[in-house]
Formats: C-alpha cells, structure tokens, sequence
C-alpha cells in the first residue's frame, strides 16, 4: 500500500457504492484510507447499507454529502453527474444482490443506476455468507463482471455473520486499497493509444442456412479489449459471430465471414499503435455457396475448400512500429510451431493455446497457454484463466509502449 505522498489515488476521484451487509462498518475505515491517500471520496449508500452504517458517518470521513436516492438534488439528474465525475469506483461490501444487479444491468436504485452510466473502472469487494457466494447465479454474476473488466477483491474465509466461518468474509480494507491503487495504475498506462482486438470465430456460408465454422466463443479476445479499454486505451473490437456480449466503451464492428474481418482489421488498423489478432479466423472457406439451402435427399454434396485470407500475414508484411499480437492453437508442438509462426508472420508476441482437452480453451473460462515473444519475456505453458492471460497481454502492451 502506497503513503499518501505517493498513492496513486491522490488527485482521484472516487466513487465509494456502500450497501447492505454487515461489512460495511469496516467500509469506514476504507473510506478513511482512501481520503488519507488524497482521493476526493464521493460515497453513495442503498437504502440497506444506511441500517449498518449512518450516511453521516461517511459525510464527516470524506468530507463530502452522502447520497442514497436519486432524487437526493432535485432538478439534477443526479446518477449521470455523479457517473460523469469520478475517475473510478469502488464497491464495498458488494452483496450477492449488488452483483446480479450490475452482471444484469439493473438499475433500480441510485448506485446501480450510476454504476450503469458510469464508464470508469470499477473494484468490487464482495461479502455475503458461503452457500450465496458458491451459488451458480453468483458464479455467473461475478463471471459476467470479470468479462467486462471490473476487478474482484476477495472474499476470504473467516467469521461470517450469525457466528459462522467460512468463504465470503470481505477482504480487508487495506487489501481493497491496495486493489484500487493498482487499478488506477493501470487506468492510464494504455491511454492515447489505438488498440484493435479481434474475437470470436468466423462463419463461411455453405448455403443460406449452413456454415463452416469453430468452436470459438469469443471469451479471449473480449478480455483483452476489456483489459485494454480499463487501461485507458481507445479499442476498436472486430467480433466474428461468438456468444459473449462486449463490455460497453468499445467501439465494436461485427462480422461474420473471414473476408469481412479481414476488410474491418486492415480498415481499422491502419490508425491503431497494436493489433491484437485473438480470434480464431476459418482457414478455409467453400469455393462455391449454395443459392438454397442443400438438400438431404439430394446425397452429401461434394464441397471444395479454398483458403481464407492470411490477415496476420497481411498484416505483419506492412506492420511498421505497430505492436502485432498472434495466437495459435495448436495440439501438439506448441513451443516449435508457436516459434515459426512468431516469425513467419512478423509479430512481436504468440500466445500458444493447447486445445483438444476437455475443461480449457473454446468455450472455457481457461486456457492452457504459452506467450512467446521476440523479445525474450516469455511465459512457460500453464492454466490461465482468461481475465488473467488478457493482463498479461496487456503488461507486455504497455511495456513496449513505455
């Protein structure tokens, strides 16, 4: 943790959401830290939070009025100004209703409606009991949350309410500190720069109702336009057709065939410092497609397969200064062909996926992977999750540009 002579926080605006567990009474002295480090703490409570804690508790920490509802000023509209005035947000503690709401994007009272408009990064420390914390809604709230880039901070086991133990426990307020010094760190280490990312599969039409296509969801490539855009950075996402949702901030162009991510990234790259190539392009598409749809009485068509685009190739032959990130999956061979294609293809950075092995890679929240780079600063093969692998992209990101 910083001293306030040197914090990060100093100078920042912070938006402190308090709601309705019993941790909250620790959220006092979180907010008191924070001011110590020069943060301008701006705190708004739900209805809940104020049976914990008293507003004016936090009104005399932060030196600022408390608010709980969106008709606090009258004649303004208060959860857009709010939203449009901090640098960064904080959540503490972070009910299991607190994180549905935000994984949904409910906006039912003053917080969520501000958190909804705000577009600043945003720390959660969550706390509720463990059965709460292990239910698969909660699971997929905080999964939700993690793919559009808000950082997590806890739980941990300990005492819980009503005298029991176990996961669920909010961390501590200097550890949220700490999370929330790192993540104004970040916040501006990308800022000014043109990041293009690309996500998902492609689809290449066989006929009007079939398509050739992989098992890419698009999860890997969101996480890093996500890292980058927390980061400060301008991303511009080409989405082939997968199944996750982009967090908002992003400029996002979809696509659907290899020709047409091709045409969106070469577009869009030529403005961008880095190009981030993650999805998972067809390398073959059919010679011919069918005007109407095949049919099965018809016998299986004989299908010719012709190459798709080589954009990475295209794309490292006029590369310039700019930063060109690969990815490969591979089977077998991982360190060997990642080698050749980080040189065939002129990029700075691979990272490696082994795939073919059930729980990790399409369609999983991890991916066994390697990151080979031209430089030396290489990661050995092991499990990431992909929020973690998009960090890590992202550290050698602004490492080059620093």
């Amino acid at each position: 943790m910083s001293t306030s002579g040197t914090s990060l926080l100093k100078g920042k605006r912070v938006l402190l959401g308090v709601t309705g567990g019993i941790a909250a009474y620790k959220v006092a002295h979180l907010a008191r830290l924070m001011v110590a480090a020069g943060a301008d703490v701006r705190v708004v409570m739900t209805d809940a939070a104020t049976r914990f804690v008293g507003p004016d508790t936090f009104a005399a920490l932060t030196g600022n009025p408390v608010h709980t509802t969106v008709w606090d000023e009258p004649g303004t509209v208060l959860h857009v100004r709010l939203a449009h005035e901090v640098d960064l947000a904080v959540v503490a503690p972070a009910t299991a209703n607190v994180l549905s709401k935000l994984a949904q994007g409910i906006a039912d009272d003053l917080l969520t409606s501000t958190l909804l408009e705000s577009r600043c990064p945003v720390v959660v420390a969550p706390a509720m009991h463990t059965g709460m914390w292990d239910h698969p809604a909660t699971c997929a709230s905080v999964e939700a949350l993690e793919a559009r880039g808000v950082t997590i901070v806890g739980p941990v086991a300990g005492p819980l309410a009503a005298g029991d133990e176990g996961m669920g426990r909010m961390s501590e307020p200097e550890e949220i500190l700490a999370a929330v010094e790192a993540v104004a760190a970040r916040s501006t280490e990308l800022a000014g720069r043109r990041i293009v990312v690309t996500a998902g599969p492609t689809h290449e039409p066989l006929d009007p109702v079939r398509f050739i296509g992989n098992r890419s969801s698009g999860r890997m490539g969101v996480a890093v336009a996500a890292e980058a855009h927390a980061r400060g950075a301008d991303v511009t996402l080409v989405l082939g057709p997968g199944a996750v949702t982009p967090p908002a901030g992003l400029h996002v162009m979809r696509v659907e065939t290899a020709e047409q991510m091709r045409d969106a990234v070469v577009s869009a790259a030529k403005d961008a410092d880095a190009v981030v190539m993650a999805a998972a392009v067809a390398d073959f598409r059919p010679e011919r497609v069918a005007e109407g749809k095949l049919k099965k009485e018809a016998g299986p068509p004989e299908v010719r397969l012709v190459p798709t685009p080589d954009i990475l190739k295209e794309l490292g032959e006029s590369k310039g200064d700019r930063v060109l990130v690969g990815f490969a999956a591979e089977t077998s061979e991982l360190e060997a062909s990642g080698r050749r294609k980080l040189l065939a293809k002129n990029l700075d950075l691979v990272v490696v996926n082994e795939v073919g092995r059930e729980g990790t890679g399409f369609g999983f929240e991890t991916n066994d992977a390697m990151i080979l780079t031209r430089d030396g600063d290489d990661e050995p093969l092991r499990t990431w999750a992909k929020r973690e692998l998009a960090a890590a992209i992202c550290d050698r990101l602004a490492k080059r540009f620093g």
